[in-house]
């Protein structure tokens, strides 16, 4: 499985509460989780096959940004 780690601007649980339908809608997203905690709203996505260009874009969808930080 491939962890893929985008910088993003969600900044509270109601921000995740609106990316949660898009996030959970895609069936190649196996887990996904924000840290909240990081200055930088860390987003974690698990998966065998989504491409962060899908990730980006369903953020985008939802109303939020994300850049994918290369590991």
């Amino acid at each position: 499985m491939t962890e893929l780690l985008f910088k993003t601007n969600i900044k509270c649980g109601g921000c995740i509460a609106k990316i949660t339908p898009f996030l959970n809608g895609e069936k190649q997203i196996e887990e996904w989780n924000v840290d909240l905690q990081s200055p930088e709203r860390i987003l974690s996505v698990k998966s065998e096959t989504v491409s962060s260009e899908s990730v980006v874009d369903l953020l985008k969808k939802a109303g939020y940004t994300a850049v994918e930080v290369k590991q």
